[in-house]
């Protein structure tokens, strides 16, 4: 572009004008969102999941960190402090982009390397499933079946750091995941801190794999490929529980998005496999077969023909999962061990919240609460398999991934107990069919907000022995703390922030992102 500029006693010239910049200044929310991971970083030196034999409980800084209570009250200052700083940085950065272009795709891979950077180095946080990983490992190393055997088989397996309801139960993971804990352990020799960064490594590949195939998916049904990244990608929830937290899940959802996309495009073998390697991590994501096998009958498609590609999906599938299966004889124990990890119920979950009241209700009146519980959880279930049947025989092709969405949505929702990292595998899905800017991103803002409150005050290991008369800084008091510093942080980004609270308030200009989905 050039602009005419007139000179005394010349023709007029012309010089080239500057054109506007796509994103405006992402230096600033990157440098705020770095900060805030290093804050999450030294935190969690104080209150992250370490294993008890973990050399690093003998070293001064930590002992500092974790037994004293100045030490202690730093770690969960810096981390609620970090967690939140991090989730304005991801707002303010969206807010700085005025295209979604080529330069907002640049931004938002440089959010994900300078603010994912520092969580590879932090002692776990929000979660310590990761050690469970480490003794599912061991099992395997030693010669046990782990979906016959839970890691109280092994010698001293309290010295892991595992979780306790891990103990008894049978591993819910694929063959894929199995080899990965295998070789972790076999190559580490169970040394926790080496493995936890080689467990962050294959998280790794799933990130890899999100930011490759999300702008892909995008593409593909008309909605902008960079907003959708910067959505799922450099979103807080998906950094943290893929890195701080070092969950599986960035491989099993990262591995399906690759499958799908192979499978939207034709290269449908190609597809099945990846996808069913994704379930040979977390099994969940079974339910993606059905949809795979509409894409591949294709549209238009008569119900003979679309049971012939639903067996044969299942039949590729099945038979992949069946030769992994054969390598060491385990089978398909996994099925067994899908009730095992997490909680029966948690309140923030609808279906969870119901069966509550439900309970308390009952048992005011002296009946069995809780049995009647268990149906209000039953009948939540039976619903989500109501809704997946629906999308999976209802419904245009043209909205196939959404469906698939919806689908997945419903399983997640409709269940008595929800976790964040559940929340993760929905947005990169949602993102990629579409996330207007009106309710639906705003939900997404709060969801987010909520979801990082809530880790941030959820799993906290505080040394047992802070709690005297002198003190006082119990289990219960610091999780209450970081809570409400959290809380407090969110409520200034919702309310009074004047740069992110708009974000959250009904918008003065009518929406312009409203993609066909």
């Amino acid at each position: 572009m050039t602009a005419p500029v007139p000179a005394a006693g010349e023709k007029a010239a012309t010089i080239p004008m500057r054109p506007e910049a796509e994103v405006d200044n992402a230096r600033s929310p990157l440098i705020a969102g770095f900060i805030g991971s290093v804050f999450m970083m030294i935190g969690s030196l104080g209150v992250g999941w370490l294993a008890p034999v973990s050399e690093l409980r003998r070293m001064p800084l930590f002992i500092w960190m974790r037994t004293e209570a100045i030490g202690v009250a730093l770690s969960i200052i810096l981390l609620a402090v970090g967690g939140m700083l991090l989730v304005r940085a991801w707002l303010r950065l969206g807010q700085r982009v005025r295209v979604w272009g080529l330069q907002a795709r640049k931004a938002t891979l440089q959010a994900v390397v300078v603010w994912g950077l520092p969580m590879m180095f932090t002692v776990p946080l929000f979660s310590r499933d990761v050690y469970a990983y480490i003794g599912q490992g061991r099992l395997m190393v030693e010669g046990f079946n782990p979906y016959e055997n839970g890691i109280s088989a092994l010698s001293n397996y309290f010295q892991l750091g595992a979780d306790k309801m891990w103990t008894e139960a049978p591993v819910p993971y694929g063959q894929l995941f199995l080899w990965i804990e295998q070789f972790v352990v076999w190559s580490t020799n169970v040394h926790p801190e080496a493995s936890v960064m080689l467990f962050r490594l294959a998280a790794l590949v799933g990130i890899v794999l999100c930011i490759i195939y999300v702008p892909k998916l995008a593409d593909l049904h008309g909605v902008n490929p960079h907003r959708a990244l910067w959505l799922t990608a450099a979103n807080p929830l998906f950094l943290t529980n893929f890195i701080a937290s070092v969950h599986n899940d960035a491989l099993m959802i990262g591995l399906a998005l690759a499958g799908l996309y192979y499978c939207a495009t034709r290269r449908v073998v190609l597809g099945i496999v990846l996808v069913t390697l994704s379930i040979s991590v977390k099994p969940i994501t079974i339910v993606f077969l059905p949809f795979i096998g509409l894409l591949w009958a294709g549209k238009g498609a008569s119900w003979p023909r679309k049971f012939l590609y639903w067996g044969l999906t299942a039949g590729l599938s099945v038979g992949l999962l069946f030769a992994m299966s054969r390598v060491n004889g385990f089978g398909f124990g996994w099925i067994n061990g899908l009730s095992a990890p997490g909680s029966i119920w948690i309140w923030y979950a609808p279906i969870g919240l119901m069966g509550l009241v439900v309970a308390s209700i009952a048992n005011a009146f002296s009946l069995d609460g809780w049995g009647l519980a268990k149906w209000v959880y039953d009948a939540g279930k039976l619903l989500a398999v109501g809704i997946v049947a629906w999308q999976i025989f209802k419904g245009d092709h043209d909205r196939l991934m959404r469906r698939l969405t919806l689908a997945f949505a419903a399983i997640v929702l409709l269940a008595p107990m929800i976790q964040s990292w559940y929340v993760v595998w929905l947005i990169p899905l949602f993102a990629v069919t579409g996330i207007r800017d009106d309710w639906q991103v705003k939900a997404l803002y709060f969801i987010v907000s909520f979801f990082m409150v809530y880790a941030i005050s959820d799993q906290l290991e505080v040394f047992p022995y802070l709690q005297t008369e002198d003190l006082g800084l119990a289990l219960a008091l610091a999780r209450n703390g970081a809570a409400i510093i959290a809380l407090l942080f969110a409520l200034y980004l919702i309310f009074l922030d004047p740069r992110t609270k708009q974000l959250f308030s009904k918008p003065d200009q009518p929406v312009t992102s409203r993609p066909v989905i």
